[in-house]
């Protein structure tokens, strides 16, 4: 990026800002604020430690210094602006997750790919921080962080003062890590037989030999209504397949024979027995190795409904209680998109390409530095080296990514 370059984004940045309608976090005054500038660019240079009194000072702050990325802490602070981190008083922090394309399992090939597989990841998360924590969505702030991912903020008085080890066990618990599984399952004497409810055990134990049944404990809520959500629509879905590829999985990790395999085919194809896994958390099928099977079965629920292990969600984020996040309505300085706050409702909808973009349509001539496709408002672009014009958003974003540099 040459002084060209960095003078005409400044001067576009300082634009956004003058005409930004500036909304900041709850306790700003509170928060350590951090900056990063496009002066000593590529050499990158955060100035931290900063903290603002009223609404005038940011609005001020970021139309006089159009930093190139904006930050504030996600703790609060007796004194923000102390120029160590053992003189600030650190009074408590917000819950923080940080989901990103680059953390995700399973390499994507474009942009706009990585960007699907995170919302699908955001998705996944926003079910778990509502129905499994039972945070309001008046409690959580979903943003855009401008790059390759998502932001949730929650703010709620009776998380603030967990520490780190607290932050991350619920990472471990929407990631499924160190669930046993097997712990959701009793195995207890079915009702009118002697000591009916006296001989319960788990996949552990060695139950008498009474009639019994399987159930599923927990599964109105949480990790248990997702393992029977999980079974029911794998069965299901098993139904609808061709005989000879009906439970292929399962034949060909010999977790069960032929005869077996046809029997837990003619549970799969009865919608009441699969009713009474979800609605009943019943799981006494009349099938060889049954145990063997579920927990085979249950083990792919991790992958199908949460976070996966230790990728998604950034534990380092979440677990950080001084950590410094992006500061929504700011613009990011490596793609020229704005940190948006979104609607969880709207999340479904959201497509950053092109709702993120701050800069319009007029045509912006840049020189490219190398070959470089990309997408853009529902275009696709494909540039060489050499002089473009282009619309003014996708000449910001390819000088911010290092593609382009300002002028004829």
């Amino acid at each position: 990026m040459d002084e060209l370059t960095k003078r005409y984004l400044k001067v576009k940045f300082q634009s956004h800002y003058k005409s930004l309608d500036l909304k900041l976090p709850p306790s700003f005054a509170s928060r350590e604020w951090g900056f990063i500038s496009f002066d000593p660019m590529p050499e990158v240079v955060m100035k931290r430690h900063k903290s603002f009194a009223s609404f005038n000072e940011v609005s001020e702050y970021l139309i006089g210094m159009a930093p190139a990325h904006v930050y504030y802490s996600v703790a609060y602070y007796e004194l923000p602006g102390a120029p160590r981190m053992d003189q600030k008083c650190w009074q408590g922090a917000d819950l923080i997750f940080d989901l990103d394309a680059d953390h995700l399992p399973g390499a994507k090939r474009t942009y706009s790919d990585m960007l699907n597989h995170v919302k699908r990841e955001s998705l996944k998360l926003s079910e778990f921080l509502m129905d499994d924590f039972g945070f309001s969505d008046d409690k959580i702030e979903l943003v855009f962080s401008g790059g390759r991912g998502y932001h949730f903020h929650v703010y709620d008085d009776k998380i603030s003062k967990l520490d780190s080890a607290e932050r991350r066990e619920i990472v471990n618990y929407i990631s499924g890590r160190d669930l046993d599984f097997k712990y959701f399952f009793k195995e207890i004497a079915m009702a009118g037989d002697a000591g009916a409810g006296s001989n319960a055990s788990d996949f552990r134990g060695n139950p008498k030999k009474l009639p019994t049944k399987w159930v599923l404990e927990g599964f109105e809520t949480g990790w248990g209504k997702r393992i029977a959500e999980h079974v029911a629509d794998y069965l299901r879905t098993e139904a609808k397949k061709d005989k000879t590829e009906m439970f292929k999985d399962l034949r060909e990790n010999k977790i069960a024979g032929d005869t077996t395999l046809k029997k837990l085919a003619s549970v799969a194809s009865d919608e009441s027995m699969l009713d009474e896994i979800t609605q009943k958390g019943r799981l006494d099928f009349p099938v060889k190795d049954f145990k063997t099977i579920i927990e085979y079965i249950i083990q792919q629920t991790v992958a199908e409904f949460g976070v996966d292990a230790g990728a998604s969600v950034d534990e380092p984020v979440t677990g950080d209680i001084k950590r410094l996040i992006r500061f929504p309505g700011s613009l990011h300085g490596s793609s020229g998109f704005e940190v948006q706050t979104i609607p969880l409702s709207h999340l479904s909808d959201y497509d950053p390409l092109t709702d993120a973009l701050a800069f319009g349509d007029k045509l912006t001539k840049v020189r490219i530095l190398r070959p470089f496709s990309f997408e853009l408002k529902g275009q696709e672009f494909s540039v060489d080296v050499g002089p473009a014009e282009l619309p003014e958003y996708a000449a910001v974003y390819l000088m911010c990514r290092g593609v382009a540099n300002y002028g004829s």
